[in-house]
């Protein structure tokens, strides 16, 4: 049933203080929680650099639904949730392309809750947005994460009726190391290596599209920072379990550039202006471009990071998300 107007503003406001307080804890977890990356601790530090910034809070929309904390997956003891934001349906049996949001935080901190904002807005503007939990490094290596977010596109296709979404018409965003995963997860449709035998098998978890907001494309790329391990343990190296010096084929396998490939789907890159955080893109444009894929380029030069969490640069990375996606899914 839709939720009223005014449990849709308090909503919001949970989703908001769990996103700036920390990471989502309606649940038990497995394994301590890494509090290190949220909206308030990115933002203190961005804004020694941009002190004019502040955190995109737009009004809920009036014409969306709200689904939370849906499970969608169990591993182990840990249950795995997520949260559907559906327009409001014009017309019966009305269906709709649907965008998984996958958030960053170095593969071991984070929460589905920083990108709450961006889901209403993106189901305001025709899209099923959907912010999905993943296991982090804290409790699983590589490739767990990678095999959630494939169990989490199976759901969608398993729960589409009951969520008015067009099964052929889902892509995926991601932000930072959810930019890496997202772009790993389209790049690899149908690839038996990331599926697992649980978790509504019989469905589909390829996608059609995907956005990638400064996520790195290739590990071991001369661009790329991670895995640099000389003054402490690197987000990387925790995630794959160990150095790029003994296992590089890890490294390499869990990079999108080495999957591209003439099925890869469509990609926008939006960028922030920390070069490193974009390594291997114009190597991966140039193989798309040689399969005929289309991509896009957005940038914003001398923004932080995390920028898709922060005005000025919130509302065209929306922008930039719609049009594109209007683009690739809408028109299918």
């Amino acid at each position: 049933m839709p939720l009223t107007q005014r449990f849709h503003q308090l909503y919001h406001l949970l989703f908001w203080l769990l996103g700036v307080a920390g990471p989502a804890a309606a649940q038990q977890h497995p394994s301590p929680r890494d509090t290190s990356f949220t909206v308030h601790s990115a933002y203190s530090k961005a804004r020694k650099q941009h002190p004019t910034i502040s955190i995109a809070r737009p009004p809920v929309p009036a014409t969306i639904t709200i689904h939370p904390n849906l499970t969608y997956c169990t591993r182990g003891s840990h249950t795995l949730q997520l949260d559907v934001f559906s327009p409001r349906r014009a017309k019966r049996r009305q269906q709709f392309p649907a965008v998984v949001l996958v958030h960053g935080g170095g593969w071991r901190s984070g929460d589905r809750s920083q990108h709450v904002p961006f889901a209403q807005q993106l189901a305001a503007r025709g899209y099923v947005a959907v912010t999905v939990e993943y296991r982090l490094s804290t409790e699983a290596p590589y490739p767990a994460a990678v095999q959630d977010l494939k169990a989490a596109v199976r759901w969608l296709r398993a729960h589409a009726r009951t969520y008015t979404i067009d099964t052929a018409r889902i892509g995926i965003w991601g932000f930072s190391a959810g930019g890496q995963l997202a772009t790993l997860v389209g790049t690899t449709n149908d690839n038996p290596l990331y599926e697992t035998p649980d978790c509504y098998p019989t469905h589909s978890s390829s996608v059609q599209a995907i956005v990638d907001a400064d996520g790195i494309l290739a590990f071991l790329h001369p661009e790329s920072g991670e895995g640099d391990d000389r003054k402490s343990t690197s987000a990387a190296t925790y995630w794959f379990g160990s150095p790029k010096t003994e296992h590089p084929e890890l490294w390499e396998q869990a990079s999108a550039l080495t999957h591209v490939g003439p099925h890869t789907p469509p990609i926008l890159f939006i960028n922030s202006g920390v070069d490193r955080m974009h390594a291997g893109r114009d190597d991966m444009i140039r193989q798309l471009t040689t399969f005929g894929i289309y991509t896009e380029v957005q940038r914003f030069p001398g923004a932080p990071h995390p920028f898709v969490l922060f005005n000025p640069w919130f509302e065209p990375t929306l922008e930039y998300t719609v049009n594109f996606l209007n683009k690739t899914l809408r028109a299918r």
